[in-house]
């Protein structure tokens, strides 16, 4: 097992205690003992909803600017990849029209991985009188903020949490109803437009978002929260 964890990526899941026990033949209170040996070394963790997976420094979004998660990735060292899955001019939902005031827009669905592992899927909507001359391939390979001709002034985030789908948890390769962060980003142009809105899905084992505070009410409690109904 230690060999195993070793070789495999940071995030990645291990098979369940029972699939384990049945593989090397071991009682479950002997691959626990196993299993808690190797998390004492720091080599592996475990999560409600998730199980066991390997450790790892968690893939990290600072909410201080404009920017990408996949430039801060590429200056921490890790490589990242975007795949698209989708990439279509459709009528956009409810919210995104409402948001958008348009009735045609390019809806682009991406898997973005680190080192190998995925760790969000992405969902972006831009409408299609600023998309229409954009490829797959572009896409692929820049943010929308490269691409777009137009200024952008800055963005809104909402940040939540979900349970992931059956799709989710194929595409994250997480369990069925395992705990996922969530973030919606409308991105403003100059003039105070809305021209991008995106969904964003992270499981939650392997990300976190960090706010820096300039400064803070003198309050134990974080900031930026409100509650739902």
């Amino acid at each position: 097992m230690r060999s195993r964890v070793v070789a495999a990526p940071p995030g990645s899941l291990l098979p369940s205690e029972s699939e384990l026990s049945n593989e090397f033949g071991a009682s479950r209170v002997t691959i626990r003992r196993a299993l808690d040996l190797l998390r004492e070394d720091g080599l592996i963790a475990a999560r409600q909803g998730f199980g066991w997976f390997v450790a790892g420094a968690p893939v990290r979004q600072h909410l201080v600017e404009l920017g990408t998660i996949e430039a801060q990735l590429a200056d921490s060292g890790m490589t990242n990849e975007r795949r698209v899955i989708e990439f279509a001019f459709v009528a956009p939902p409810d919210h995104v029209r409402q948001i958008l005031d348009t009735e045609s827009v390019l809806r682009v669905k991406r898997i973005n991985l680190a080192d190998g592992e995925p760790f969000a899927v992405v969902t972006v909507w831009c409408p299609a009188a600023l998309a229409g001359r954009l490829s797959k391939e572009q896409v692929e390979q820049h943010p929308f903020y490269e691409l777009l001709d137009v200024t952008l002034r800055g963005a809104t985030q909402t940040i939540g949490a979900d349970g992931a789908s059956a799709e989710d948890a194929r595409l994250l390769h997480v369990p069925a109803g395992a705990p996922l962060l969530t973030c919606q980003r409308i991105t403003m142009s100059g003039t105070g437009e809305p021209v991008l809105v995106s969904e964003h899905r992270f499981p939650a084992h392997r990300t976190e978002f960090v706010v820096d505070l300039p400064s803070a009410e003198p309050s134990t409690m974080p900031s930026g929260l409100r509650l739902v109904e």
